[in-house]
Formats: C-alpha cells, structure tokens, sequence
C-alpha cells in the first residue's frame, strides 16, 4: 500500500511540475527525449492499460520546451504524430484480433456476433466523428481505436480519420505550447494550466455521462433484463 502511495504521489508530482520534470529529461538525456516523448505517447494511444498518461499536457509542455531551444518543434511534432498514428494502428489490430479470435471464432456471453455487427454499422456511419474527437479526450482517445478494431470499421477509412485526428491533436497543442507557453503568466501557473487543460479535454466525457443520467426513462421502454 505503500509503494502504491508513492507512486501516486509522484505521478501527481510530475503532472503538476510536468514543466520543470520535462526540461530536466531533455537536459539529462538529449537527443533521447524524443524516444521518451515517442514511447509516452504512443503508450497512451496504443496500450488499453495506459489511459492515464499525460498526452494533451505533455503535448503543449513539451511545445513549450522546444521553444526554448531544447528540442527542435518540427521534428518534435513529426515524431510525436509518428508515435500517435502508430499507436492507434496497433490499438485498432489489437481490438479487430480480439473481435474475430475470441467474439466470433469462440463466442462470447458479452459480446456475440450480433453485437459486434451493430458495433461496425456504428462505426461506419459514425466512427470517422468519433476517431477524431476521442484524440482530444482523455481515456477516449485510448479506448475508441480499439473499440474500432472490435467492430471491423473498414481499416482504410480508420486509417485516413486517426491520420486526420492525429495531425490535428499533435499539431495544434505542440505549436499552442511553443508559441504561448513561455508567456511569464502562463509558465509561472503552469501546474494549474495543466490542470485546466486535462479538466477541459474531460469535459465532453462528463456533460455526455450527466447528459445520459439526466436523461429520462421512457415509460414504453422494456426493462433491462440481467445477462
């Protein structure tokens, strides 16, 4: 208990100081910061246990370090849309491996082929909406491309949206960081910024979960039955 305690404080520590931490990285291990921006964010959006990483705030913090001198931006965005297109790749394999080899081939009590069938009607009339505004919500943007994966979206529409998605959510925020994020205002509140960005990027995951329990019960619905 503990070491978990430990943990978690310093993963606070570091995501209110994600400033200070990040520079200090790029200092100690030079060129080698971008293997270490590379593999963060690529663990965010390819691994479905790794939701929790700080991908909108590394994004602009790192921005913000570049324009210091401390990492070229262009490279830097080159290579973190590199680590964000290939780690949703792979979350979509992982997710369309999982639907066939264990939903369909072997059947499931959760999820039969039934469900996974309106699972791909849904993503192909609505999953290219959905790609591109989960990049810019935490844990979505984790969880939506393997969700993909699982409902058989055709792979080339995927592809061209999380293409789309990835350029959109790596480029605005690295360059918002390196054009705003050394403003004396901004960098001295920047742990309250980073804060405020993850409250924000939440935001439509709330007013979607309030919006679904707000909702009212249709008198004319049937009742949910246990599985």
């Amino acid at each position: 208990m503990e070491v978990l305690i430990e943990w978690a404080s310093l993963a606070i520590d570091v995501v209110l100081n994600l400033n200070t931490y990040l520079a200090s990285w790029t200092s100690r291990y030079g060129v080698w910061i971008y293997v270490i921006l590379f593999a963060i964010v690529f663990a965010e959006t390819g691994l479905v246990v790794t939701p929790f990483l700080p991908g909108d705030s590394l994004l602009f913090v790192a921005g913000s370090i570049a324009a210091l001198g401390g990492m070229d931006v262009h490279f830097l965005v080159a290579v973190l849309f590199v680590a964000a297109v290939l780690g949703n790749t792979v979350n979509y394999e992982v997710g369309r491996w999982f639907g066939k080899r264990y939903f369909v081939d072997r059947g499931s009590r959760w999820l039969n082929p039934e469900h996974l069938a309106r699972t791909h009607a849904f993503f192909e009339r609505w999953g290219p909406a959905a790609v591109v505004i989960a990049r810019f919500v935490p844990f979505l943007r984790t969880y939506v491309p393997f969700v993909a994966g699982l409902g058989a979206m055709t792979r080339a529409k995927y592809m061209g949206y999380t293409i789309f998605g990835a350029a959109m959510w790596v480029g605005s925020l690295v360059y918002l960081g390196y054009l705003f994020g050394n403003i004396p205002w901004i960098k001295e509140h920047q742990g309250l910024l980073v804060v405020g960005i993850i409250i924000v990027s939440l935001l439509p995951l709330i007013a979607g979960f309030v919006k679904a329990r707000l909702a009212p019960v249709d008198p004319a619905a049937p009742p949910k039955t246990a599985a």
